[in-house]
């Protein structure tokens, strides 16, 4: 963890105070994308409340609604962070229990402009976490500095076997999307299949799909060039000065994660006390630092270091935001066919 934000846990830690928790919820199960949440600050809440926290991760949002539809019978999971199109599904697929906002009343900090959304209207499932965009990151030292600029540019010949995509249907069909003028959001049969035909014609370049852990397949030289998450994206142009980052013109994805308690979920007390947790302000800007990712929440903003704050990879210029759009609930119909054009693209790039 970087020193500064140590030192603003250290901080923290010694003014935040909590009741002990009851017997019955001593325990948080929290099912999370890798690298998304700093260690220290799952220590920090255990000491401070007494709930032990177990911490399983996935790498697509449909990993995590596989796993939960499995998880009907078992109660795994206290706590999930769904992307804001997955919000929804899962909502409509009866896979989400309303939240008590009653226990969550640092909810009031979070900017409005990511609340009652079309997801989920009024937050009744979802509090947001952290948002960010999806964007190019180039190796130049491995390609030309000229040799991408676009988001047209990665169907470039010469980019053959040099390409890192994410391992998620709606972020890779949106490539398709977005080049040929549509929607991230589109629904339509039609313009779907223009979107795979498109993004078929790509397969060749493609190198792997990982949403793991890109960057360090951009660090290592495994891949010259990489759609990944800002959050990566930060990381790997902080420590390669070779790193050039695009937010391409034709438009980008950008993308609410929100913590969310499944159904079945056994420790519910447990899992609103940490969602509350997750939201002061300084614990709020300490996981923005250390992952690289944009926090929603407007009071943290005063707490975060400017070298992250006045980063445009972790909070992007005005010009190039209104050039994002925002990934949407699209329905479990046309789920299904993203996916179904997903597997047919995966089997492309074998």
């Amino acid at each position: 963890m970087p020193m500064f934000a140590a030192c603003l846990l250290l901080a923290f830690m010694s003014v935040f105070s909590a009741a002990p928790a009851g017997a019955a919820d001593q325990e948080l199960s929290l099912f999370i994308w890798s690298e998304y949440l700093p260690e220290e600050v799952v220590s920090a809440f255990s000491r401070e409340t007494g709930i032990k926290v177990t911490v399983a991760t996935y790498d697509s949002n449909e990993a995590m609604r596989a796993a939960l539809k499995q998880d009907k019978n078992k109660n795994r999971y206290d706590l999930i962070v769904p992307s804001s199109d997955y919000v929804g599904l899962l909502a409509a697929e009866g896979l989400l229990q309303p939240l008590n906002h009653n226990q969550v009343p640092l909810l009031a900090g979070i900017d409005r402009k990511f609340l009652d959304k079309g997801f989920d209207p009024g937050n009744t499932y979802s509090v947001p976490y952290l948002w960010g965009s999806t964007i190019i990151v180039v190796n130049t030292r491995l390609v030309g500095a000229g040799t991408v600029n676009t988001l047209a540019d990665l169907w470039k010949p010469e980019l053959r076997g040099k390409l890192l995509l994410p391992n998620d249907p709606r972020e890779v069909l949106g490539l398709g999307l977005e080049a040929i003028g549509y929607s991230i959001n589109e629904k339509d049969p039609g313009r779907l299949a223009a979107a795979y035909n498109k993004v078929k014609k790509l397969m060749p370049a493609v190198k792997l799909f990982d949403s793991d852990s890109p960057k360090e397949k951009l660090l290592s030289g495994e891949a010259a060039v990489g759609v990944m998450w800002s959050g990566e994206a930060f990381i790997v142009g902080n420590e390669d000065p070779d790193i050039h980052i695009i937010y391409p013109s034709e438009g980008f994805i950008l993308w609410v994660d929100s913590l969310c308690i499944p159904k079945n979920a056994t420790h519910v007390e447990a899992a609103h006390r940490f969602i509350n947790y997750l939201l002061e302000p300084e614990v709020a800007a300490a996981i923005s630092m250390e992952t690289g990712y944009s926090t929603p929440n407007s009071k943290a903003m005063t707490y975060i270091d400017p070298g992250v704050r006045n980063n445009p990879v972790v909070y992007p210029l005005t010009s190039d935001l209104a050039r994002g759009e925002f990934l949407e609930n699209i329905g479990e119909q046309a789920m299904n066919l993203y996916n179904e054009y997903w597997r047919k693209l995966r089997e492309e790039q074998k």
